[in-house]
C-alpha cells in the first residue's frame, strides 16, 4: 500500500494548484488524474488578479506568464455586428504589462498586487503540471482513476485504477479532495447532492487555427469580439480562436455541422483547422456540503455556473489556497477540526455569491442579445443602417461589461467562520461589482506597496503573519504562538500609506491572505487570538469580555 498524507483526485487546474499549495507548506500530496493528458479543450481563458496573487504567494506566477498571451496583448471587449462587417462598441482594458505599471502608482488598495492573466486553459494545465512534477512534494499519476474508497477514524483508503496499463494502486491517506470535475466522482460516492439549475444555456463551442489575421483582427488585437449570438475568443494573439456560438432552445448542438457554425457566424469565407468542437450546457449548481469525514470536495466538483465572469476556475483556485492551508494544519496537528470544517463555512458562500453574479452577468447578455433582435438590418452602408448601429452600440455601452469589471466577486468577498474573530459593530456593505478596501476580519487584506517599493504581500511568512504597523511589544503573542504550536511571523511595518488603508495598529494575517484578527493592543489574551484563528478555542480560555 501507498501511503500519503493527502490523495488529490483529479489533474486539472484546481487539483494541481491544490498539490502546489500543499507544497509550499511542506506537505506532500499525490494528484490521480482518470485521463492520460491534460486538458484538450480550451475552457477557460482569464486567470484574474485574485489568482495570480496566490500564484505569486507560491512562487509561480511569473512561470505561469511565460505561457499565457503576450503582456502587451490588450483586454478589449468589441462588439460588432458581424466579424465582416462593422464595429459597434468597444471595451478597452489595459494590457498585462501597462495593468502593471497602473498599480505602481494607483497604490490605493483597491487592486491586486498581480494583474490578471489571459490564457488558455490548454497551455495552462501542462504549466501547472510542470510545477508539481518540479517539486519534491507533490507526484502527479495521469491515467489513474480513482476506483473506489472508504474512510475510517484515522483516514481514507482509496483503490484506483489505470485501464491502460491494467493495473491498480491502492492508497493510504489522512484526507482526500476530490477535485474532479461537474461529474465528480467523489461527490456522488458520497451521496452529495447538486442544487440549482441545469441546462440553463446551450453553446456550441468550435476550437481552431487559423493565420486569417486580416479578418479575426480586422478590429484590432483584441481578447473577445461579440455579437448578441456569441463570442469570438482570441487565445493566443496569434493562430488559435475559440468562437461560442449560442444556440436557441429548440436547437440541437449534436447535430449541428461545425464548419457551418463557425462560417456562419465569422461572417465570410477563410481558412482554418478546427481542433476541437462540441456542444455544451452551462448549469448554475451548487453542492449541499463540501465535506464529508476526511474528505473534501473543491472547484467544479461544487460549484458549476456559465463562464460570464471568469469566476469558474478562478473560484477554484480560491478553494485550493483556503483548503490547502488548512489541510497543511491537520497533517501537521496544530489545526483543529474548525479550523477543517471552515472550508465550507467561508467558500459556500463565496459560490453562491459568483453564481448568483455569474447569474446577472448572463441576464445582460440577454439583454444584449434582444437588442441585436430588435435592431433591424445592421450591415448595410447607408445612414438608415449606420444609425441603427450607433444605437445599438449605444445600448450595449448603457448595459456595460461588469463581467469583467465585477471587482467585489473577484477579491473583495469577506469569509465569515469559526476560525474568524467577530467584531463589534456592522461590517462593510459587499458589493460583487465594486471593492472598497477593508481589513475587517475575514476580508482578503488589501494590497499595498511601501515606500521602498517592496509589496506587503512579499513579506508575509508561509504561515500567520502578525502586522504591527505603530509599534508594540509582541513578546507575549510570540510565547502564546510557540505553546500552541501555531506558526507565525511578526511583520513591523512603518508606513503611512499601509497604516492609513489597514487602519488597525494590529492585523493577523492567514496563510491565504485574509485577515484572521486586527486590534489596537493585544490586550486580550494572546493564546485566544491564535487558538480562534487556528480552530482550537476550546482549548484556551477566551479573554475576558
Amino acid at each position: 500500500m501507498i501511503e500519503t498524507p493527502i490523495l488529490i483526485a483529479g489533474g486539472g487546474p484546481v487539483g494541481l494548484t491544490l498539490s502546489l499549495e500543499l507544497a509550499h507548506q511542506g506537505i506532500r500530496s499525490i494528484v490521480a488524474e482518470r485521463n492520460p493528458t491534460t486538458t484538450r479543450h480550451p475552457k477557460m481563458d482569464l486567470t484574474n488578479g485574485r489568482s495570480m496573487e496566490l500564484y505569486r504567494r507560491i512562487g509561480i506566477a511569473d512561470k505561469l506568464r511565460k505561457v499565457g498571451v503576450p503582456e502587451s496583448s490588450p483586454f478589449d471587449i468589441v462588439w460588432v455586428d458581424s466579424l465582416a462587417s462593422h464595429e459597434l462598441c468597444r471595451f478597452p482594458y489595459p494590457s498585462s504589462a501597462r495593468s502593471q505599471e497602473i498599480r505602481k502608482t494607483q497604490n490605493d488598495g483597491t487592486l491586486t498586487l498581480e494583474a490578471p492573466m489571459r490564457v488558455s486553459q490548454i497551455v495552462f494545465e501542462p504549466a501547472l503540471k510542470d510545477a508539481a512534477d518540479a517539486s519534491a512534494l507533490a507526484q502527479t499519476w495521469f491515467g489513474w482513476n480513482v476506483e473506489s474508497f472508504e474512510q475510517d477514524a484515522k483516514g481514507v483508503t482509496t483503490l484506483l485504477h489505470n485501464r491502460d496499463l491494467g493495473e491498480t494502486r491502492e492508497v493510504r491517506s489522512q484526507y482526500l479532495v476530490g477535485c474532479d470535475g461537474g461529474n465528480s466522482m467523489v461527490r456522488r460516492h458520497l451521496g452529495i447532492e447538486l442544487h440549482g439549475t441545469s441546462n440553463a444555456a446551450q453553446a456550441f463551442m468550435v476550437h481552431f487555427r487559423s493565420d486569417a489575421r486580416d479578418l479575426l483582427q480586422r478590429f484590432g488585437v483584441a481578447w473577445h469580439i461579440q455579437t448578441g449570438s456569441g463570442a469570438l475568443i482570441a487565445q493566443n494573439d496569434k493562430d488559435i480562436w475559440t468562437l461560442q456560438a449560442f444556440l436557441p432552445p429548440g436547437v440541437k448542438g449534436e447535430e449541428l455541422d461545425p464548419h457551418a457554425v463557425l462560417k456562419s457566424w465569422i461572417g465570410e469565407d477563410f481558412d482554418y483547422e478546427i481542433l476541437q468542437a462540441n456542444p455544451w450546457w452551462a448549469h448554475f449548481l451548487l453542492a449541499d456540503s463540501y465535506r464529508q469525514g476526511r474528505i473534501f470536495i473543491a472547484g467544479d466538483a461544487c460549484h458549476q455556473w456559465m463562464p460570464t465572469g471568469g469566476y469558474g476556475m478562478n473560484c477554484g483556485v480560491a478553494d485550493a489556497a483556503n483548503l490547502g492551508w488548512k489541510l497543511a494544519a491537520a497533517v501537521q496537528g496544530w489545526g483543529g477540526e474548525p479550523l477543517l470544517d471552515s472550508y465550507e463555512q467561508e467558500r459556500r458562500p463565496v459560490a453562491e455569491m459568483s453564481l448568483k453574479t455569474s447569474q446577472r452577468h448572463l441576464g445582460v447578455r440577454l439583454e444584449i442579445a434582444q437588442a441585436y433582435a430588435s435592431a433591424g438590418e445592421l450591415s448595410g452602408e447607408g445612414d438608415e443602417a449606420a444609425a441603427r448601429r450607433t444605437e445599438l452600440g449605444r445600448r450595449i455601452l448603457e448595459l456595460g461589461n461588469a463581467e469583467n469589471e465585477g471587482w467585489g466577486a473577484e477579491h473583495g468577498y469577506r469569509y465569515a467562520s469559526a476560525v474568524t474573530r467577530e467584531e463589534a459593530g456592522e461590517p462593510p456593505a459587499f458589493d460583487a461589482l465594486s471593492y472598497t478596501p477593508s481589513t475587517w476580519p475575514g476580508s482578503r487584506l488589501p494590497h499595498v506597496f511601501l515606500s521602498d517599493g517592496t509589496a506587503v504581500y512579499d513579506r508575509l511568512g508561509p504561515w500567520f503573519s502578525l502586522l504591527v504597523l505603530r509599534g508594540a511589544d509582541t513578546s507575549e503573542f510570540e510565547s502564546a504562538a510557540k505553546d500552541l504550536g501555531v506558526p507565525v511571523r511578526i511583520v513591523h511595518i512603518a508606513d503611512d500609506t499601509a497604516s492609513r488603508i489597514y487602519g488597525s495598529a494590529l492585523v493577523l494575517v492567514r496563510p491565504d491572505q485574509h485577515v484572521a484578527w486586527r486590534g489596537e493592543v493585544l490586550r486580550e489574551n494572546c493564546a485566544s487570538i491564535l487558538a480562534y484563528a487556528a480552530g482550537r478555542a476550546t482549548e484556551v480560555i477566551p479573554a475576558a469580555a
